[in-house]
């Protein structure tokens, strides 16, 4: 098929070479035109496990190239794939700013060009998005009737950032919210080689099921975290508890995200939750467990912030910076939350994260950290030994294997560890390990 993929972040770009791979012809579209380039050399504008190798391989083959020209990209497609974001407004309602402009633009470009096209709108975006705001706009544009004129389908991803190709081959499920039969059989003939259950629901279930699993995610990851906190107050073994939790498939699920760690952050978990519990409100329902998921978070993020006060010192030493091990993706990730308050309070910080490079930073990453972060070029170190030399304290946020090779053991510099290192239980014992909830 002929695909357009509007938006080249970490979704956009890795279905767009993903799709490539699969054999379609497809188009990347982005307004940053050092995105549009990057990929045109053959090159990805994000960090990611095997996506540097696979969009060399498919604009090499011809399969997937970039422009900033939404009419050229809807000119040459059948279908288009809407990747654009959907950030958090500062009151905590899902912005669709992005979405609204997008969804105009083709339908400028189809109502010129004629013929069946398919809109698939991948963003994440709250129930009735798609038929109350999105389909008026993209009928308006076209001068048609959707599921007759033109198609749409809500096909949300499931994709975790570090592993997100893998999981694109290799779905948990895909789920195709289709306006009209037609439109969903277009979106299945997208993905019919890959493996996997696929549901065909109702646009908004469709919308829904992605905010379900995101809040259940930050649901399952505060819970672990709160009862880590917990189990170390009362001298408990955290991860001893949890291991025994765990062991029960059959009631307690499923062990993912329910490992005592760091606060969660990103792109997906915070917006998604504040999105969906500022709906809830507008609703008048009441959401306790969600609404306090968040702030939960937060006091947890606070508990790493804490333990460097305790120990008197004013050098710290960060390493990790990224939201996900392997990745770029420096949006709300909870370690620049974390360097920020460090940062704010007056201490001497140097920080690491062999992914992270001010001058590599693009879109709404470089945005992010200019706004949250701005002297974080002056911070940056380059190498693991020039954290280590510097640091009083050394707060250990990633399992990046050259920074665990060169941990020290002792009392100097402090460990604060976040992540629960492969050691931990060893490292118990030595007067100047801390775990953050174990």
């Amino acid at each position: 098929m002929r695909v357009s993929v509007l938006g080249l972040g970490y979704v956009g770009c890795v279905s767009a070479a993903c799709l490539a791979s699969l054999g379609h012809d497809v188009i990347g579209v982005d307004v940053n035109q050092v995105k549009v380039d990057m990929v045109n050399d053959g090159r990805t504008p994000v960090v990611e496990e095997r996506i540097g190798e696979l969009v060399a391989e498919v604009v090499g083959s011809g399969k997937l190239r970039a422009t900033a020209d939404v009419r050229d990209a809807i000119m040459n497609s059948e279908v288009s794939l809407v990747c654009v974001g959907t950030p958090s407004e500062p009151n905590g309602s899902l912005c669709t700013t992005y979405l609204e402009r997008v969804t105009e633009q083709i339908g400028a470009a189809v109502a010129e060009r004629g013929g069946q096209h398919t809109v698939v709108f991948r963003s994440t975006m709250l129930p009735g998005t798609c038929l109350n705001l999105l389909v008026p706009i993209l009928e308006k544009s076209v001068g048609g009737t959707a599921g007759v004129d033109i198609g749409v389908a809500v096909n949300p991803e499931f994709l975790r950032e570090g592993t997100s190709v893998r999981d694109f081959f290799d779905p948990p499920k895909t789920v195709i919210g289709e306006l009209d039969r037609a439109s969903g059989d277009v979106v299945a003939a997208l993905y019919e080689t890959l493996p996997g259950e696929v549901f065909r629901v109702p646009v908004p279930a469709a919308e829904a099921i992605k905010y379900a699993d995101n809040a259940f995610h930050g649901l399952k990851i505060g819970f672990a975290n709160e009862l880590g906190a917990v189990c170390q107050a009362l001298g408990v073994d955290s991860h001893q508890v949890m291991d025994v939790f765990l062991a029960d498939r059959k009631l307690n699920i499923s062990p993912a995200y329910l490992r005592p760690g760091f606060a969660f952050g990103g792109s997906c978990l915070p917006k998604d939750l504040r999105s969906l519990v500022h709906a809830a409100q507008r609703a008048d329902v009441s959401v306790p467990i969600l609404a306090h998921v968040l702030p939960s978070n937060a006091d947890h993020l606070q508990r790493a912030v804490d333990l460097v006060e305790r120990t008197g010192k004013r050098r710290v030493g960060l390493f990790g910076l990224s939201f996900k091990p392997g990745t770029d993706d420096l949006r709300e990730s909870p370690l620049v939350e974390l360097a920020e308050r460090l940062f704010g309070k007056g201490y001497d910080l140097r920080i690491h994260d062999a992914n992270v490079s001010l001058s590599r930073l693009l879109g709404a990453n470089r945005e992010y950290i200019e706004t949250r972060l701005p002297h974080l070029g002056q911070l940056l170190a380059d190498s693991v030994d020039e954290v280590l030399e510097h640091a009083e304290v050394c707060l250990v946020g990633t399992r990046d294997p050259a920074v665990l090779a060169a941990l020290p053991h002792g009392a100097d510099p402090v460990i604060v560890d976040l992540i629960h290192l492969p050691d931990a239980d060893a490292r118990r014992a030595e007067p100047g390990y801390v775990g953050l909830a174990w």
